[in-house]
This record gives structure tokens, C-alpha cells and sequence, in this order.
């Protein structure tokens, strides 16, 4: 059994010396319109060639089945294989069991279907994606949207390893994305105790309840860092979702302009991408519900600001 965890752990940890550099990208654009693989692939292209950025090689998805359909594998996969572009697959986790089912038959689909020009980019699966804070006190009061319990979410990666056993994604990491949060509490260990690697969300400029005006913006998101490595089990975490918005209101003493988020991008992404896997949030917008928030890297074939280290 020792043996197992460590050959996972050093697989997940061989991954991340790999310093994978991405954005997140959703399944929709910003008006709520399905992505397509034209889409994913011009994504993914411009994500390879943003000005004096180094190139982000990667994209972590948040769900298996394309967009518009019931149970067809996402289009993003074939664009992932014409640009070479790695993937942290993600799996819908909080719209119960049958659903979470269905996630699971696209995914062995889609290795059936793509082989090993898909599996060989694949660098993780993340069972859920802020599940845990969905459902906890915090989620609940400030309408975060449906979520899910730990032991729902521990029993899915357990499903998962299930399902994949046998199969090239065998070894993969399997992890899940959370807030810090969510990490810490300690009702969700079993979750801790269910993955490989930790996905870690957090956004300083959301910190309203702390003093978090741009220059301390650095220091809140690597004190959350060490929080959620804190609980971590020695397990490896991942950046999966941090950035800066260049437009939007006010939040606390975070003010939205691009000059922030140039500068929260050069304290804080530039150290990341050297550290660990790590998803940029993000290179263009795919949230309905925020119209007058903008996080966007690239917004209307524009770059919003320096991308150098």
C-alpha cells in the first residue's frame, strides 16, 4: 500500500517539476455560448502565443461532456491534440450521483475514442470543483450556488480510481479543486486523505474582509498557499485557479484596473510558474454571471497588460 501512494506522489510530483503553465477554460464564452472545437483551438493557440508571456501550454477544464450535448466527449480534447496542449481534465461533481455517472462514461469514452494522443497530455483528473465550499457555511451565505459534502466527493474519487484502473489514465494524479477555505475545515480531511494533489483556489481581490489593497495582495495569496499546504498530508498542491481583474467594481480595497493586475500577475504568477503546475484565471472570460467583472487576460483580441517575467 506504501508503495502505491509513493508511486502516485512521485508521479504527481514528476509532473509539477514540469512547471504545466495554463489557463482555466470553460465550456462557454462570456455571452453564455457553447465552445466548440474551433473555439477550444483558437484558445489554445492564442494561449501559446500571448506577447512575452513563454508560452501557457495547458488548459484545466471543468467538465468531460461538450457543451449543448447529453453525453458527447468535449470538443477540447481533439483541439488539445492539434495544438499539443497538455489538460487537467476536470468532472462535474455537484449535480449528484447519476450525473457524476454520466461524467465518468465520457471520460472512458473519450479514451477509447482519442487514445493515446489524448491520455499522453493528460497531467491530472479533478474529481469537483469548489464543491466543498459550495456546501459549507460560507458558500451557503454569500450564494455561492449547489455543492457537495465531503464524503460524496471522497466516494467519487474513490469511483473514479474504479473506473480507471486498467486504463492509460491508471496513474494519473487524481485530485480535486477547492478554495483554501474549504481545505482547511476539518470536516473535508477525507478528501485530503481520497486524492493525490490538491487543487487550490484563491483570489485575494474576493479577501474583503481583510486589508487587501494591491500591495498586500501577494502576501494574502501565499499565506492562503501555506494554509492549504498546512493540511496538505505532504500531498502536492496545485495552483488551479488565481488572478487579477483589469475591470470591475470595487471589492474591499482591491480596485480592478489593469495596473493591478499587471502587478499582482508579476508578484505572484511569475513565482508560480516556476514552482508549481499552475492555471492562470484566466485568458478570456467564460462566466455569464459576471458581466462587469473582467479577469480576462485577453478580452476582444486585446491583451489587457505586460504577460513578461
Amino acid at each position: 500500500m506504501l508503495l502505491k501512494i509513493f508511486s502516485f506522489l512521485s508521479l504527481a510530483c514528476s509532473t509539477s517539476a514540469q512547471f504545466v503553465k495554463g489557463f482555466n477554460t470553460g465550456n462557454t464564452n462570456a455571452q453564455g455560448a457553447c465552445r466548440y472545437q474551433n473555439d477550444f483551438t483558437t484558445l489554445f493557440n492564442q494561449a501559446k502565443n500571448l506577447p512575452d508571456a513563454g508560452g501557457f501550454a495547458s488548459a484545466r477544464l471543468y467538465t468531460m461532456i461538450q457543451c449543448g450535448t447529453l453525453n458527447e466527449p468535449i470538443q477540447a480534447i481533439q483541439s488539445a491534440i492539434d495544438t499539443d496542449t497538455k489538460l487537467l481534465l476536470g468532472l462535474w461533481a455537484s449535480a449528484g450521483r447519476e450525473a457524476f455517472n454520466e461524467e465518468m462514461n465520457v471520460l472512458m469514452r473519450a479514451i477509447s475514442q482519442y487514445g493515446d494522443a489524448f491520455t499522453s497530455r493528460v497531467v491530472g483528473v479533478s474529481i469537483g470543483s469548489e464543491d466543498l465550499y459550495r456546501s459549507s457555511s460560507q458558500g451557503v451565505k454569500n450564494n455561492a450556488g449547489v455543492g457537495e459534502k465531503a464524503e460524496v466527493i471522497a466516494g467519487y474519487i474513490g469511483w473514479a480510481r474504479d473506473w480507471l484502473r486498467g486504463t492509460a489514465l491508471e496513474r494519473t494524479p487524481l485530485g480535486h479543486v477547492d478554495t483554501w477555505t474549504a481545505w482547511v475545515l476539518p470536516e473535508n480531511k477525507q478528501v485530503i486523505e481520497a486524492v493525490d494533489v490538491l487543487g487550490h483556489n484563491s483570489f485575494p481581490y474576493w479577501e474583503s474582509t481583510l486589508d487587501n489593497n494591491i500591495s498586500n495582495a501577494a502576501n494574502i495569496f501565499w499565506s492562503a498557499l501555506d494554509r492549504t499546504e498546512g493540511v496538505a498530508q505532504g500531498k502536492p498542491v496545485w495552483v488551479t485557479e488565481t488572478g487579477y481583474p483589469h475591470r470591475g467594481p470595487n471589492s474591499g480595497y482591491a480596485v480592478a484596473n489593469a495596473q493591478n493586475a499587471r502587478q499582482y500577475y508579476a508578484a505572484v504568477g511569475c513565482e508560480l510558474f516556476k514552482q508549481r503546475n499552475t492555471f492562470w484565471y484566466t485568458l478570456e472570460n467564460a462566466n455569464t454571471a459576471q458581466t462587469d467583472l473582467s479577469f480576462a487576460v485577453n478580452e476582444n483580441g486585446n491583451v489587457q497588460y505586460d504577460l513578461s517575467c
